[in-house]
């Protein structure tokens, strides 16, 4: 079989019906449209909101912005997985955000991080990081390493209108 041998099997695909064509080629005169009224003209019905003079159903419930609820104060966390570390870092390395933004790991130094337990870890490294997970402390002090808390970053302030 080849590209051009493939076809439709038969009785799947059916000509469309050319309306309009005069009385002989069976759609003629009004072409499936009745007579006369909304529906015969060009651009005629209503549209999917108009429920025939009743409340349409989008107006009938209440008004939503978005969806669900967006917390103005949320931290975001740049993960950081422990397999990474024990790739970009030798033995005793400090580890902070300043010095994954050096090696390519993250982005911005200025974003909170947090350490994850992927992978593994078989060197003793310091790390300074906003969050750490339980599993990804232990694998930190298994190998001889240890971890530093940072504060936590000031929220930005969000200007926000006057709502009276």
């Amino acid at each position: 079989m080849k590209l051009h041998d493939l076809q439709p099997a038969p009785g799947s695909t059916k000509k469309r019906k050319r309306v309009g064509r005069g009385h002989a080629a069976g759609g003629g005169k009004t072409a499936g449209r009745g007579t006369k009224g909304q529906g015969a003209r060009s651009g005629g019905g209503k549209g999917p909101y108009f429920e025939g003079g009743q409340l349409p159903m989008v107006r009938r419930l209440p008004f939503a912005r978005g969806v669900g609820f967006s917390n103005i104060w949320r931290i975001e966390f740049q993960p950081v997985n422990v397999s990474r570390l024990n790739r970009y870092f030798n033995e005793g390395d400090e580890v902070t955000p300043e010095s994954l933004v050096e090696v390519g790991i993250i982005k911005k130094a200025s974003q909170a991080v947090a350490i994850l337990a992927e992978g593994d870890l078989d060197k003793p490294l310091h790390i300074k990081a906003h969050r750490i997970s339980k599993s990804a402390r232990e694998k930190i002090e298994a190998a001889g390493g240890t971890f530093e808390v940072l504060p936590k970053l000031p929220r930005r302030v969000i200007k926000r209108r006057n709502m009276r």
